[in-house]
């Protein structure tokens, strides 16, 4: 194990990831995106030893007679407990939003994979920055500009056409310009829309909400549309490869991070999550990002294999 920010402790070894490693190679490797590099590499890791196999086989026979994740409250199979069962639940996590990421992508015309970030100039001229784990699909049609957002989160640049406007349709949102800049995210529990340049209105159900630029649209509990300011331009920084945070709790970032990278990052000390982190980290290396948290927070960072690491403070 590899590890930033102090000595290997002997408590790490009740930490069991094989049955996590498991669900996560299982859901790699049926994904569409996955490589030569990947099977190569999970070849390695099942040939290491034999309960490798044994895991991988019981949760890919699962997946493949039953069509889904498996039911972890299935009362035929004994369940893990202590550290081992927190493995599991994030390995049928993983296998779950992989495959809900595969029926978005056939949906989609424009998709990334994790950790994927990049840009695509429509016909009209309007540009797209796709994060990670995203997909649309478009539909333009000589009267409308559409594009769907199914996952993820999206920034637009808008070339203007007042006769043909820009909409965009979110889950339960729709969002429409003639002429700006601007982010869509699918997360309902998020802050769906920002603004950086021009205006836009939002329409959830018949309300329609005006959002200028610098402000944010945050959904409320009866599913109106509150504005409030907000550097947007920080907000979708993500588009050069960087997150840029000023007082964000270490859980917000931790969670952004996990979407950059395959596996998960936990944290186990939860009292450790409010702290607050201020200064920029590279999406692209999310590894680096670690390594500056825990230099410029003093947290160990425990890298138990490459698809799952371990988050505490540093002793």
């Amino acid at each position: 194990m590899d590890e930033c920010g102090g000595p290997e402790d002997a408590d790490e070894a009740e930490h069991d990831p094989i049955r996590f490693e498991a669900a996560v190679w299982v859901a790699r490797l049926s994904s569409a995106d996955a490589t030569d590099d990947d099977r190569a590499a999970f070849a390695v890791w099942r040939s290491a030893d034999p309960t490798h196999a044994e895991a991988y086989a019981e949760l890919e026979d699962w997946h493949r007679t039953m069509g889904r994740v498996p039911d972890p409250r299935d009362r035929r199979r004994k369940p893990p407990k202590g550290p081992a069962s927190i493995a599991v639940a994030l390995g049928l996590s993983a296998l779950a939003a992989y495959e809900i990421g595969l029926l978005d992508r056939w949906r989609a015309d424009l998709w990334t994979g994790v950790g994927g970030i990049e840009t695509t100039v429509l016909a009209d001229g309007s540009r797209i920055d796709l994060d990670t784990d995203t997909a649309v699909a478009l539909r333009f049609t000589p009267s409308e500009r559409g594009v769907e957002l199914l996952r993820g989160e999206a920034v637009f640049d808008v070339v203007p056409d007042p006769d043909r406007p820009f909409v965009v349709h979110g889950p339960g949102l729709t969002v429409r310009a003639v002429g700006t800049r601007f982010f869509v995210r699918a997360d309902r529990n998020a802050v769906p829309v920002g603004v950086a340049e021009g205006r836009v209105n939002a329409t959830i159900g018949e309300a329609g909400t005006a959002i200028g630029a610098g402000e944010v649209a945050r959904r409320a509990a009866d599913d109106r549309l509150v504005l409030q300011r907000a550097d947007v331009e920080r907000t979708i920084a993500w588009r050069n490869g960087r997150l840029v945070a000023a007082g964000r709790p270490l859980s917000a970032i931790l969670a952004d991070l996990n979407r950059y990278r395959h596996g998960r990052i936990v944290l186990l000390d939860a009292t450790q999550g409010a702290r607050q982190f201020t200064g920029t980290l590279n999406l692209r290396d999310t590894d680096d990002a670690l390594a500056v948290l825990a230099a410029s927070m003093r947290l160990k960072i425990i890298h138990v294999t490459p698809l799952l690491v371990l988050v505490r403070a540093a002793s």
